[in-house]
């Protein structure tokens, strides 16, 4: 069991979790849901190990959600990257929206497991933490992320050349 308090771990784990989240669901509402019941588990059960094991609980969540959706006839979407730090001139603006939509279907078209490896790698997560989070083997998580960015990359050049084919 964990010394550390759960406020600790709120503290410290909150915003990275809401915003891995909010990239998942592409929902911020729904984000601080599932945020808030990862927290209500841990008080539940303090984890041994916080950070990979918060971030499991939120990967699973998230998935559960998502097969709600589905079932439900929801359509989930992937988030836009965080918001500029000042205003943009309008064509750069859509500019940055065109590609944020050519990355979230990029994003959209790659398994979960990819996806997940992604999103825990970009939130700083080292590879012990990510395989504790996602149940993979360590000397798998290189691999994995390797491929994963390839197939991101590839996905993401065959949606380019799919609009410039429509153009």
């Amino acid at each position: 069991m964990s010394d550390v308090p759960v406020e600790q771990l709120f503290h410290e784990y909150h915003a990275s979790l809401v915003r891995m989240l909010y990239r998942r669901t592409g929902d911020r509402d729904r984000a601080e849901d599932l945020a808030a019941e990862v927290f209500a588990r841990a008080v539940a059960t303090p984890p041994e190990n916080p950070r990979p094991w918060l971030f499991a609980v939120a990967l699973n969540l998230v998935r559960d959600d998502g097969r709600r959706a589905v079932r439900q006839g929801r359509r989930l979407q992937l988030l836009k990257g965080e918001d500029a730090a000042g205003p943009l001139a309008p064509d750069d603006h859509l500019e940055r929206s065109d590609q944020t939509r050519a990355v979230r279907a990029a994003l959209q078209q790659l398994r979960d497991v990819d996806r997940e490896v992604l999103l825990l790698k970009a939130e700083g997560f080292d590879y012990d933490e990510i395989a504790a989070a996602t149940g993979l083997a360590k000397g798998a998580i290189g691999t994995t992320i390797c491929r994963a960015r390839r197939r991101l990359v590839e996905a993401y050049r065959a949606q380019e050349k799919d609009h410039h084919a429509a153009s």
